[in-house]
């Protein structure tokens, strides 16, 4: 089979780094892979998308809402680029992610959720500024195929695993690796980890059309802390996800635990959702050789520690 063509940069988008944790595979009961980005340029995923995005819109300035991980991509991505850009994060994000974007140089847009949606804010900026190009941390067209780099790399890895499992929050990582392995001819099953506070794509995988949450989730993985899959999202998810396993917040937490003691991987909640879902239901995953996303590593160190310590 010929190699995959990626979409991304091979020089400044890091391969994903494939690890086989023998503990934790013994401690889950399955044949267990993981793919972490945690190392990929500003800590997750996320930066495959934005610089992709950034590099093929002709708009110098570029407005998002992001919960911090695509926002300190895109940050970075429109530094690389000679760009400028607005994100909107919700006022209770991640210090440690609201400096990241700052650090790179975004400007920062604060919002109570109670009072205004992040998408609201959006659109008052994009009125202000109709010059900007708005992006969508997931349902975009150029996000989509930036992520569908992952994809391809996971479909030209020389391992024998038969099912991937993936955070699902806005829904434009599983559509991105979706994307990537249906160009490469991998039929490689993907399926959705998702919170249970957060299971809107879940209702909408089984109600077969999109079904919105009324507010921002509070769940622990911020990542997931989205409303509603998006429409380009959901054209390629509806058909392509297997299933999406809903996890509890202990679930959660007990991924994040496991991950660090017997896969030495620092891991925000959103990023191990994955491993989160074979704890969750584990029947799904027996006698199968499962591939785990690890979207992300960004996360407060206070919050981290209270997370190890339980």
């Amino acid at each position: 089979m010929a190699k995959p063509e990626t979409t991304a940069s091979p020089d400044l988008v890091r391969p994903t780094t494939v690890i086989e944790p023998p503990r934790l595979a013994e401690r889950l009961g399955v044949n267990l892979f993981l793919a972490s980005e945690t190392f990929q340029l500003t800590g997750s995923f996320k930066f495959r998308a934005a610089h992709h995005l950034a590099s093929h819109v002709p708009h110098s300035r570029i407005i998002t809402a992001s919960s911090g991980n695509f926002g300190q991509a895109l940050a970075y991505a429109c530094a690389l680029t000679g760009k400028k850009c607005v994100v909107v994060m919700p006022a209770n994000s991640a210090g440690v992610k609201v400096d990241a974007v700052r650090g790179y140089g975004g400007r920062v847009e604060l919002v109570d959720v109670g009072v205004i949606s992040r998408a609201e804010r959006v659109e008052e900026l994009a009125r202000e500024q109709p010059e900007a190009y708005v992006a969508s941390a997931y349902d975009d067209p150029l996000v989509i195929e930036g992520n569908s780099s992952l994809g391809a790399e996971l479909a030209a890895l020389d391992r024998p695993f038969d099912c991937v499992v993936a955070p699902v929050g806005g829904g434009g990582l599983t559509s991105g690796i979706i994307t990537g392995l249906r160009r490469a001819g991998r039929a490689i099953q993907v399926i959705g980890a998702e919170p249970a506070l957060a299971n809107d794509a879940a209702r909408s995988l089984r109600a077969g059309r999109i079904i919105r949450n009324p507010s921002e989730p509070p769940t622990i993985a911020d990542g997931a802390r989205t409303v509603s899959l998006g429409q380009h999202n959901w054209a390629v998810l509806r058909n392509g996800l297997a299933s999406i396993i809903e996890v509890s917040e202990e679930k959660i937490v007990e991924a994040v635990r496991l991950l660090f003691t017997l896969a030495n991987l620092k891991v925000e909640p959103t990023g191990a959702l994955g491993v989160a879902a074979v704890l969750a239901e584990p029947e799904v995953f027996r006698h199968r050789a499962v591939c785990a996303v690890v979207s992300g590593g960004n996360v407060d160190p206070p919050v981290y520690c209270r997370l190890l310590a339980g």
